[in-house]
């Protein structure tokens, strides 16, 4: 196994197992959590709601019980359109290729325990991606402007880092261009910057502290001040139990989604150049405490609550890439693709085939673009 595989397949099944893990919290306070679990949670736990079929406003997903959520379904169907397509994705590529891996695909939905159409499972948010594109013929470009603004787009975006893998500059670029049909405002920015966390945990040397000043010089506005007030509350901190009230102050000036977390005002989720989405700075965060820990990063996650399914697999994805395969519990990724019905690892393996392939066109046209310049400098 290269390198590259080795980080793209701990990547893919980092994102997948910290979902799994998360899912079971999401929604939740970590106090809630603790009175739930009996404790902190160190593992794949069973839902939080025991009649899960039934309760409100989980139903009828079976969350917990080592189950990807929709974050993994729409990381698997990017990583497809990626072979589809063959080389780089922008918006329309979300239109020719995503729509059709949305409403046109069957596959198994853990948290239906079912065949169905992933249109049917994702939130809201990615609906919209087919409403806008398919039924609305929107310019895919700026298809996204108009919908909820929430993590949803970087939520999904770690193989565009994969792609780009060394690069967070392309990684950056690629991911802003491709969900432009899907988000706008902080929740492409954070899309960005996610992706960009991912090309610099790929690269052959890089550290937590790395990612961090590769998204902090990237990104912009309210996501950029959201990353430094959070992970800079992080290096201070020694482990993710104790940490989340303190992140938590770091992250809320810039987070418009209320602390009673289903009770959103109507400031919540609104484009605005002066906030962010909570979930990519609490990733880097656990990260930064984890100083790069796979399990302590998606613990730290899992154990937060609120959107934890998102903020785990965003930690788990980076944690993943850095280490490799090998860092993520072995057991996990066996427990959560058997109870998913989802092979974890593949996935991983096809996209670092991709990223070979595209990698290789880059450095033709690189070359040519080299050679024309060149010629454009000889004296006459």
């Amino acid at each position: 196994m290269t390198p590259l595989e080795d980080r793209a397949t701990g990547c893919v099944a980092g994102a997948a197992v910290g979902d799994a893990l998360g899912g079971a919290t999401e929604g939740w306070t970590a106090e809630q959590i603790v009175e739930r679990y009996g404790g902190r949670v160190e593992g794949i736990v069973p839902p939080f709601n025991d009649d899960w079929r039934n309760a409100r406003p989980i139903a009828p997903y079976h969350k917990g019980d080592g189950h990807i959520t929709d974050d993994t379904l729409m990381t698997h169907a990017l990583i497809r359109v990626y072979e589809k397509a063959r080389g780089h994705l922008d918006a329309y590529a979300m239109a020719e290729h995503m729509v059709p891996e949305l409403m046109a695909e069957r596959q198994w939905i853990p948290e239906l325990e079912a065949e169905a159409l992933p249109l049917q499972r994702i939130f809201l948010a990615e609906k919209w991606i087919v409403a806008r594109l398919h039924y609305g013929h929107a310019d895919p470009r700026e298809a996204g402007t108009g919908n909820i603004v929430n993590c949803g787009a970087a939520m999904y975006v770690a193989p565009v880092g994969v792609v780009n893998a060394g690069d967070p500059d392309a990684a950056y670029a690629e991911a802003v261009d491709l969900t432009g049909a899907h988000q706008s405002s902080y929740g492409r920015e954070a899309a960005g910057v996610m992706a960009a966390a991912v090309a610099e945990a790929m690269r052959p040397g890089a550290t937590a502290d790395s990612v961090v000043a590769a998204c902090i010089r990237l990104a912009k506005d309210g996501t950029r001040a959201a990353i430094e007030a959070v992970c800079e509350t992080a290096r201070g901190l020694g482990h993710w139990d104790g940490s989340f009230e303190a992140l938590r102050t770091a992250v809320r000036p810039y987070d418009t989604v209320a602390d009673t977390y289903r009770d959103q005002g109507l400031g919540a989720r609104r484009p605005s150049r002066v906030h962010s989405i909570e979930e990519l700075p609490l990733a880097l965060a656990f990260l930064v405490i984890a100083k790069g820990d796979y399990r302590e990063t998606v613990l730290g996650g899992v154990n937060y609550g609120r959107d934890a399914d998102s903020i785990a697999s965003m930690g788990g994805a980076i944690a993943g890439a850095l280490g490799g395969l090998g860092t993520v519990p072995q057991e996990w990724i066996e427990r959560v693709g058997i109870a998913s019905r989802t092979d974890l690892v593949a996935p991983g393996r096809a996209l670092a085939a991709v990223a070979r392939r595209v990698h290789a066109g880059d450095v033709a046209r690189r070359r040519a673009h080299e050679a024309a310049f060149a010629a454009l400098l000889e004296e006459r």
